[in-house]
């Protein structure tokens, strides 16, 4: 009888997987936020939907917690440092001082709005705070997968500073979730002088560990030779979880730890890196398929009904005040930054899974108004995932902001790839009667200097070229340029437009 369940929660398993990937390539063509189509996923097939019964807390907190991690940790692996470095202070800001701001501003406003709609509940300003707190981190992942699929680059390191505040905000908006519960239980007068200070204590020893045991790691990575090379992800996996959990153990906020962790990690060079930081790339897409997924199978959409009043009043606050009264005093000491670039930066408050995974943690501790809680997070996120993740695009254009960058063709015959630190570009390009005008040899092509053709595919067989090698129409040629420049160059030469 377990082989049976056990399959059949296997068979539920994938096709959700299946549903959910088909809902993320929808999500890109159309430009509607991955997580708000996975949500709706879990939604369709819960209890209120197909009838799948999921109200396990432990569970979903659980899974919450590993996903989030990994998630935090591919992202500090994919930040490069040298991009971040001219906007680092006004991103540490925001991810510090402006999420303390944010749960402060908005759970005053969600006490005034609870106490004018829902009287009867009885939510203190304490219950306030705490939901405000699951809600004041932003959500990286939505907010560039929506971004690169309008194809926008983001002019004055916006883009940079944006990752950091998302990457390194989480950790801020964890520790006062848990210091609102503790105050909440509390059983005698709440010391808020003590909680201040552990909470910045967790936060130093979070950013220590982090910083010295990815350290460590780069150095054992390099230095312990493994026979075989596909372990190499796997190590670089358990020096995260390693972080993780020590961090935990020594009282510090293993959520900053690990993207501290990652940071150090991925600017790094060591061993593998390339497949390293693909392996997590996947890893982090299917645990976040994994915890959206789980979210929406938690909810009863039957329960939001009671609360849409209140969840939208709380939700328009949060994105035309709560939030831009944040950013703007929190980047008044950058007198420099224009005012349309603060302004974009308060309109890319997008929430996503964080919040509503930090508000399960009332759930699992048992505080009044939990339940509560959950529901309202749940919907402002749903709203502001609707508002303001399917206009990030339209509002970067409108501020004069996004400039659409020239895409290049990516490699589909050839299965090669280079390391980060190498910063030559590849791409291919299909030979046509077009480039054969002036001669069917290599040597015909106009290929400036900085441009080598490295390898030829005809039919199903590939060849390294010399410049007397005769080309023949529909044959793929894999070009290396020194960078984006020398190949913009090349296609001009070629006369080749559409790249």
């Amino acid at each position: 009888m377990m082989n049976v369940q056990l399959e059949f929660a296997l068979l539920i398993f994938s096709v959700l997987f299946f549903v959910s990937i088909l809902a993320g390539k929808a999500s890109s063509r159309f430009g509607v936020p991955a997580l708000l189509l996975f949500l709706t996923v879990g939604m369709l097939f819960g209890s209120d939907g197909f009838g799948i019964q999921f109200g396990n807390i432990k569970i979903a907190q659980s899974i919450g917690t590993i996903a989030l991690c990994i998630i935090l940790f591919s992202g500090g692996m994919d930040t490069k440092l040298s991009e971040i470095r001219p906007v680092i202070g006004q991103g540490i800001i925001l991810a510090t001082l402006g999420v303390f701001l944010t749960a402060i501003i908005t759970g005053v406003i969600i006490w005034w709005v609870l106490v004018q709609t829902m009287a009867g509940a009885g939510v203190g300003l304490l219950t306030s705070l705490l939901m405000a707190s699951t809600m004041a981190s932003t959500d990286s992942a939505s907010v560039f997968s929506i971004l690169r699929s309008k194809g926008l680059k983001l002019k004055n390191n916006l883009r940079p500073m944006l990752e950091l505040e998302s990457g390194s905000n989480d950790p801020m908006a964890y520790v006062l979730v848990i210091t609102f519960i503790e105050l909440i239980k509390a059983e005698s007068q709440p010391n808020y002088w003590l909680a201040g200070g552990m909470l910045l204590l967790q936060l130093i020893i979070g950013a220590a560990i982090g910083f010295l045991i990815g350290k460590l790691a780069v150095i054992v990575i390099n230095r312990f030779k493994i026979g075989n090379d596909s372990l190499y992800p796997i190590l670089v996996f358990t020096f995260c979880i390693f972080i993780f959990s020590t961090t935990y153990f020594l009282k510090g906020n293993g959520f900053l730890a690990v993207y501290i962790g990652g940071l150090v990690i991925g600017n790094s060079k060591f061993v593998h890196k390339r497949s390293s930081l693909n392996f997590f790339d996947g890893l982090a897409w299917m645990f976040q398929l994994i915890m959206f997924l789980t979210l929406g199978l938690l909810v009863n959409p039957s329960e939001l009904l009671p609360i849409i009043v209140p969840g939208l009043i709380i939700s328009f606050a949060m994105i035309f005040i709560s939030r831009p009264l944040t950013v703007f005093l929190c980047l008044l000491p950058f007198r420099r930054m224009a005012v349309r670039d603060k302004a974009y930066v308060s309109w890319v408050g997008l929430r996503g899974a964080v919040p509503i995974i930090f508000a399960i943690f009332p759930l699992a501790e048992g505080v009044p108004h939990a339940r509560l809680i959950f529901n309202i997070v749940f919907f402002c996120t749903l709203v502001s995932l609707l508002v303001q993740g399917t206009s990030l695009g339209v509002m970067a254009k409108w501020l004069g902001l996004a400039e659409k960058p020239r895409k290049i063709r990516k490699t589909q015959e050839f299965d090669i790839e280079f390391s980060s630190d190498i910063k030559s570009v590849t791409t291919e390009i299909e030979i046509t009667n077009n480039l054969l005008k002036n001669g069917n040899h290599l040597m015909d092509l106009a290929l400036p200097d900085k441009t080598l053709a490295v390898m030829v595919k005809r039919d199903d067989k590939y060849f390294v070229p010399t410049g007397s090698t005769t080309l023949l129409e529909k044959d793929k040629l894999l070009i290396i340029t020194d960078n984006n420049e020398a190949l913009e160059e090349t296609y001009k030469n070629l006369g080749i437009e559409d790249w």
